[in-house]
């Protein structure tokens, strides 16, 4: 193991490749402590003080951008614009046939759609830096805190002041973005996803600082216990794949013969990733973002429908909030993997190419195989994302830690995936100049 390290930094090529991700990496970091123009930095960091551990709206948010959102920095919508952008455009294939169509044109479609996300991307950090700023002017930004800091974030109200702040983080989204293709092209690759792998990776180790300083070294090590068998089932879980073997029947081309190999079919049992958990979260924040705007002003009382909302649906050790969430995330992950992998599409292909799998007949039958397989295996995979995405719920109800509690829900599933993507790009790479890798 130590070796193949040591084979890294001896190749010059992918030495100043991982040089140049580190260096964006910092760069990245640098700018999520960078306040934007007109905010109180020491207000700011007297709410984040009085406010640690507590649940809010925008944990999911503030998780993607490495604790940026929060300090209102000119990196404050991190990378989730882009990610909200890659989605819209993904689903969008199947509403809008041109985007299917650009899609199945192979590099110069896939081009047109990656310029599409940019606009979106750009688009929607607009809106939601808008949305920040109004209500961070607001003082819900921190939402259980009642101090009259956490209500004077911001230092000018004119209209050129929000205009500059607003301009501001959405030019820092456009920077962020720019700087993950970057990554893509120079660095070790995996752009987009090695900035979300570093923003929530750099809120760890004030995780399990917190939950040491409230609940003890005891609490601490049975946590991290935890932690490490967590990872070790979700990596486990992640390379699970059931293989479908595929033969093709050999034919005459000229006088060339073509086909006559094996293969097989991957399907992943978490073949929908995290999409699934950011879906049934975005969506369970609704309810609870309706509420916070509709308040009652002080001495009046609250309609039922705020009370039963703020007693139901805004905490993650409310059952009712458990048992939406886990269901939300089964009903999505079948949702995301009907329309990310077409069995019609892939039977037409194999037909084409004069693939079969052994014991079916090619065309529907196929179609109808490669279904049933799928939906089976969708089933403990929505379930293991299920529980996985509760860890941090009943984390909060057992040992008193906030949602980002680090070992589960998005988290875990990005930190994993990413990281083991990660490493067998540099192993590939490492592969094409040596005889050994850096896996075994």
């Amino acid at each position: 193991m130590f070796s193949a390290i040591a084979r890294i930094f001896r190749t010059p090529d992918l030495r100043k490749k991982i040089g140049f991700t580190l260096g964006i990496i910092a760069l990245f970091r640098l700018g999520s402590f960078i306040p934007a123009p007109f905010v109180d930095f020491g207000n700011v960091q007297m709410c984040l003080a009085a406010n640690q551990g507590s649940s809010g709206l925008y944990e999911l948010v503030n998780l993607f951008s490495g604790g940026a959102l929060l300090q209102l920095s000119v990196f404050a919508l991190g990378i989730m614009p882009y990610i909200t952008a890659s989605i819209i455009v993904q689903l969008l294939r199947v509403v809008i046939p041109h985007f299917d169509t650009l899609y199945k044109e192979g590099a110069s479609g896939q081009s047109t759609l990656t310029q599409y996300t940019r606009y979106l991307t750009i688009a929607l950090g607009i809106l939601q830096s808008t949305t920040l700023i109004t209500v961070a002017r607001s003082g819900a930004l921190f939402g259980t805190s009642a101090s009259t800091e956490c209500t004077q974030l911001i230092t000018n109200d004119a209209w050129y002041a929000i205009m500059l702040m607003v301009i501001t983080m959405t030019a820092g989204t456009g920077v962020i973005m720019w700087m993950g293709e970057l990554v893509t092209e120079r660095g070790v690759g995996n752009g987009m996803s090695l900035m979300i792998f570093i923003s929530i990776a750099a809120l760890f180790p004030g995780s399990l600082g917190s939950i040491g300083q409230q609940q003890g070294l005891d609490t601490l090590i049975i946590v991290l216990i935890v932690g490490i068998l967590v990872v070790a089932g979700v990596v486990f879980v992640e390379q699970s794949q059931r293989r479908i073997p595929v033969q093709y029947a050999k034919r005459m081309v000229g006088r060339r013969t073509y086909g006559g190999n094996n293969t097989y079919i991957p399907i992943k049992v978490n073949m929908a990733g995290v999409i699934p958990v950011i879906f049934a979260s975005s969506l369970l924040y609704l309810p609870a973002l309706l509420a916070q705007f509709n308040q009652p002003a002080a001495g009046t009382e609250a309609p039922a429908w705020v009370v039963w909302i703020s007693n139901n649906l805004t905490g993650g050790d409310q059952p009712l909030y458990m048992a939406m969430y886990f269901f939300l995330i089964i009903g999505f992950t079948y949702f995301y993997v009907a329309i990310t992998f077409n069995p019609e599409e892939v039977a037409d292909n194999m037909k084409k190419y004069g693939g079969f799998i052994p014991g079916i007949r090619a065309g529907r039958p196929t179609a109808e195989y490669l279904d049933f397989v799928l939906t089976r295996i969708t089933l403990p995979g929505s379930l293991y994302l299920g529980f996985i995405a509760l860890i941090p719920l009943v984390a909060f109800s057992v040992i008193g830690a906030d949602q980002n509690f680090p070992f589960g829900g998005a988290s875990i599933l990005i930190i994993v995936g990413v990281g083991l993507e990660t490493v067998k790009q540099i192993d590939s790479q490492l592969q094409q100049r040596h005889y050994e890798g850096l896996l075994k």
